[in-house]
């Protein structure tokens, strides 16, 4: 018979559990993945070793939750309806800059591009557990979009990477070589706003990125 957690002990776990993501990747910069224990980030997170090994049995389980929850949104949003592009767009291009604004996120990115060349699956793990579910996300939008009449695009992968480019192209990339680079709240605001202006000029059906029925 299965034992059913209390609310009590779910909220003692999930903190457990925000500690050791945390410890974790504090340790995979500090020391780097191959040189960083299962038993060092234990220590590190202050839980028994039992504990990490029941939530996380091994260093590649472990980084995996790092990257799913690190690409995962606040709330679990689901896609804006079809119909008018630009306030669809709108509502896509603020959730990924909130994305990519979390200091999480560039941490992950750091741990991937400097363990890239001996442990290549930590970028397939980073790529299909994260950036390629978002990905997808948005280009079922896209798509939706099309089918609605409201967009006319043939190639709806490059039209997702188009928008999702040009916002992480000024708020996400450089804060990988410019430690002090920042983006203001109205900075990212003007990102997001020109990138959907941009896709709807190139695509919108009317001409002017709003519903067919305007």
């Amino acid at each position: 018979m299965s034992k059913v957690m209390t609310p009590y002990h779910q909220r003692i776990a999930h903190e457990k559990r925000a500690l050791i993501l945390e410890a974790a990747t504090a340790l995979f910069l500090e020391l780097g993945y191959d040189r960083t224990s299962l038993a060092r980030i234990a220590e590190r997170s202050g839980v028994s070793r039992a504990t990490l090994f029941k939530q996380f049995p091994s260093k590649a389980a472990l980084f995996d939750a790092m990257v799913t929850e690190s690409w995962s949104t606040a709330d679990e949003e689901e896609p804006p309806p079809a119909g008018n592009i630009v306030d669809g767009l709108s509502t896509i291009g603020r959730r990924y800059a909130d994305l990519l604004s979390r200091p999480q996120m560039t941490d992950l990115f750091r741990i991937v591009i400097a363990e890239l060349p001996r442990f290549p699956e930590l970028a397939n793990a980073q790529f299909s557990r994260g950036k390629t579910p978002y990905f997808e996300s948005v280009r079922g939008y896209l798509l939706a979009e099309h089918e609605a009449g409201t967009v006319r695009v043939d190639d709806v992968d490059l039209a997702a990477t188009q928008f999702l480019g040009m916002i992480s192209n000024y708020i996400f990339w450089p804060t990988l070589l410019v430690p002090d680079w920042e983006v203001g709240a109205e900075r990212v605001a003007q990102v997001v706003d020109e990138a959907v202006r941009t896709i709807a000029a190139r695509y919108a059906a009317t001409g002017r990125g709003s519903s067919t029925n305007d």
